[in-house]
């Protein structure tokens, strides 16, 4: 007996996990095909105050609280090199291959700090985890989380902060409306 039935065994061992792993991945595309992330951009947008910027490493986008189901989100559905810029307004997320996308500060719920998301373990508090609500209509309001690994510490407190301020400014307009 020669090596070919092993090898044969072997390969189609690995076919068959590559199409599960492909069939899997349909299914979830399909079955978030109708989240869309990302709101318009205020009227001025580009003229906003910038409070904040960061290179980071965007990790995935889940279901709140539930940092193992990645969610396959147009634009927001694979790990990107990112750039995170924090205006008055709210947050752009401009990730590497695909459109930016604003999160104005109402439908930032928090931000704070995480060690795992999907497949990645770091250090303690070496995530950014900013959660917010899809822009989904009221009666299938979607709440997630999205992680980022941010590359400079420095721009990490800087964002944070300033992410925290409009959030609380953003809210405190909303009660009083």
């Amino acid at each position: 007996m020669d090596r070919s039935i092993p090898a044969i065994i072997t390969a189609l061992f690995l076919l068959g996990v590559l199409v599960l792993m492909w069939r899997s991945w349909r299914k979830r595309s399909q079955r978030d095909r109708t989240l869309t992330a990302g709101y318009p951009l205020p009227e001025g947008g580009a003229a906003a105050e910038v409070l904040a910027t960061a290179e980071a490493y965007y990790v995935a986008t889940t279901p709140r609280d539930a940092p193992l189901e990645r969610l396959a989100i147009p634009g927001l559905g694979f790990r990107a090199r990112a750039a995170l810029t924090v205006t008055g307004q709210g947050i752009t997320l401009d990730l590497d291959g695909n459109a930016p996308l604003y999160v104005p500060g109402a439908a930032i719920d928090q931000v704070g700090a995480a060690q795992l998301a999907i497949d990645r373990v770091v250090e303690s508090d070496g995530l950014v985890r900013l959660s917010w609500r899809l822009n989904t209509p009221s009666a299938d309001r979607r709440d997630v989380d999205s992680f980022f690994r941010i590359i400079d510490p420095n721009d990490r407190v800087r964002l944070i902060d300033s992410i925290r301020s409009i959030t609380a400014t953003a809210h405190q307009d909303e009660s009083e409306a």
